[in-house]
């Protein structure tokens, strides 16, 4: 039996892997603590095969003035829970970092692949803070202690947050919504657990991108979205030219139908049948 512990309480993620879990109790024993109060600090590691860190700040804003409370978070507690894992015997740390340390998405119109040569160029303190974390702990990796971070494009499921919902609301309320063509990658939440279910069971270490096996089509995930949801939306381009100009200008504008996509071959691990549900299905889940 394989003992977990998640570093971080009520984290979306974490939660989530929990639940996934609960379908092989005789294989996996999941605890979790909380990484506030240095509550982390005074659980006794070594009887954790796996510690899991799911503690974090989102990037919910840019105000410089929390700047140095992303870099105290995102960094400065993974590195330590990292270093504590080490020291106590622990064969394996994960770690979830994000597709966000290599910037930005492309803007409307333009296309963005990100392979294995990529060079991460974070857009801001929020993306640098987790590549430093990610950049930190990978040199604790050693044979006897094996150092996973894991960088997922967009995650999305059933009550996520981010981008996904605001979305799904205007599919289910908008009567219309501009049809352009971009890609993205996503990972439903599903698809996320069973990789890291995975990842454990081959003690996994190094830098990981899984993705669902399809990109999606923003205004394609949106008709999907309304389908489920029983509405009707129909999509136009007579938007698109303002769009298009917004786009040179307005971040927000670039995280909706910008691209960003992880080459599909950086995401194929040794014929890992992670993706549970594709994505007509996990919307389904989603919305549901």
């Amino acid at each position: 039996m394989k003992k977990i512990l998640i570093v971080g309480e009520h984290s979306y993620i974490g939660e989530a892997f929990n639940r996934w879990m609960e379908k092989w109790p005789e294989q996996y024993q999941i605890k979790t603590v909380s990484s506030r109060e240095d509550k982390w600090k005074e659980a006794d590691f070594s009887g954790y095969d796996v510690i899991f860190h799911v503690a974090g700040i989102a990037h919910v804003s840019a105000d410089k003035n929390l700047e140095e409370l992303y870099y105290k978070v995102n960094t400065e507690l993974t590195i330590n829970v990292a270093k504590k894992a080490k020291e106590e015997g622990c064969r394996q740390f994960i770690f979830m970092s994000s597709i966000i340390l290599y910037g930005s998405s492309s803007q409307v119109g333009q296309g963005k692949i990100i392979n294995l040569n990529t060079v991460p160029e974070p857009a801001d303190f929020y993306g640098n803070s987790k590549l430093k974390a990610d950049e930190e702990i990978q040199l604790l990796n050693s044979d006897a202690f094996k150092v996973v971070s894991i960088r997922p494009p967009m995650i999305y499921g059933k009550n996520s947050k981010g981008n996904y919902p605001k979305l799904a609301k205007m599919a289910r309320k908008s009567p219309i919504f501009p049809n352009i063509n971009n890609e993205r990658s996503m990972l439903h939440i599903d698809n996320l657990c069973e990789f890291i279910r995975l990842a454990i069971d081959y003690e996994e270490s190094g830098i990981m991108y899984p993705q669902n096996k399809e990109y999606v089509n923003t205004t394609q995930m949106v008709q999907e979205i309304a389908r489920v949801s029983g509405k009707k939306i129909h999509t136009t381009k007579i938007f698109n030219p303002i769009i298009s100009v917004l786009s040179k200008r307005v971040d927000m504008i670039n995280k909706v139908f910008g691209s960003l996509v992880y080459d599909k071959s950086m995401s194929d691990y040794w014929n890992w049948e992670y993706c549970v549900c594709d994505l007509k299905e996990s919307i389904e889940k989603t919305e549901k």
